[in-house]
């Protein structure tokens, strides 16, 4: 055999076994912010989705077929809210991805719900439209990843005051219900950390540090958005009372990615032409860069 014919079989048997190393080891697959995006634009096609409306159920319809076809579970975790208007049956929904610690899980989660508004029609582009999205998109890049610990992808129902946030504790129905839940079923400890997603779609996305979150998480989330130069991510402070308070006061540490500067915010004019999938992507990507790091600082 000549050292040419040589050549060309070793490169031949070389791009083989490339192939097949290729064929076990498939790349992960990515977020896309353009396959969120639509998401979004399903969920606002239904219209209005309060809590306790045929709006919202056919939400949860919507999100469960997603689910299902890409091979995953829905479990509903439903309850009676008390609200100022009356009593509402509330809907939170819980899917787990499988990870390789025994015990314990991180929980990603955002809320589904919108804002009730009796004089006008309020569609929730990015606040509702955006968190269930994003959370829709995370679960098909998550369900094949070798997660370290399990991952539940958690919508959470009654995140908006039914009449005002000040009043009666009229808010975060869904978030409180759940850790009270939580508790009562001794699975609190299990709950590692929270990351919450919230109003992440805007075209003019900036999201400052909210500065009730875990320090350690909000620190590793925002060094990813440095290394992959995610400027979306603003080293800047802001107070914002949401989801993740329910888990913080209960010892669980949490982090809120949330942009409330937003001018359509609680408008009609919160639709889908507000929204831009490359600011869905800035999250998707960010989030998914600090995991890893997330998961060791978690199983230490």
């Amino acid at each position: 055999m000549s050292n040419a014919a040589g050549l060309c079989r070793g490169g031949l048997l070389a791009a083989v076994a490339l192939a097949c190393t290729a064929a076990q080891n498939p790349p992960s697959p990515t977020f896309d912010g353009v396959r969120a995006l639509d998401h979004v634009k399903q969920l606002v096609a239904i219209g209005p989705r309060v809590a306790g409306s045929g709006g919202i159920e056919r939400a949860r319809a919507y999100i469960a077929k997603q689910m299902t076809a890409l091979g995953l579970q829905t479990r509903e975790q439903a309850f009676m809210a008390n609200t100022p208007l009356g009593p509402v049956k509330m809907v939170n929904l819980r899917v787990t991805l499988p990870g390789a610690a025994a015990s314990g899980r991180l929980i990603v989660a955002g809320h589904y719900d919108t804002k009730l508004f009796q004089d006008a029609v309020f569609v929730g582009a990015n606040d509702g439209g955006s968190s269930a999205a994003f959370l829709i998109e995370m679960a098909r890049v998550l369900k094949d990843r070798k997660n370290a610990l399990p991952i539940e992808l958690l919508f959470f129902d009654g995140e908006e005051a039914v009449i005002e946030w000040q009043r009666n504790n009229d808010h975060t129905y869904g978030s409180q219900y759940y850790v009270d839940a939580a508790r009562q079923d001794g699975t609190l400890k299990d709950i590692r950390a929270l990351i919450l997603v919230d109003m992440i779609g805007d075209r003019d996305l900036r999201i400052l540090r909210e500065p009730r979150s875990t320090r350690w998480l909000t620190d590793v989330i925002w060094a990813a958005a440095k290394r992959i130069k995610r400027p979306e991510f603003v080293d800047e402070n802001f107070e914002v009372e949401d989801d993740h308070i329910p888990f913080l006061e209960a010892g669980v540490q949490a982090v809120d990615l949330i942009d409330l500067d937003y001018r359509d915010w609680h408008r009609p004019s919160d639709t889908i032409d507000k929204l831009s999938a490359k600011s869905l992507q800035a999250v998707g990507d960010v989030l998914l860069a600090a995991l890893p790091d997330i998961e060791k600082r978690l199983l230490k």
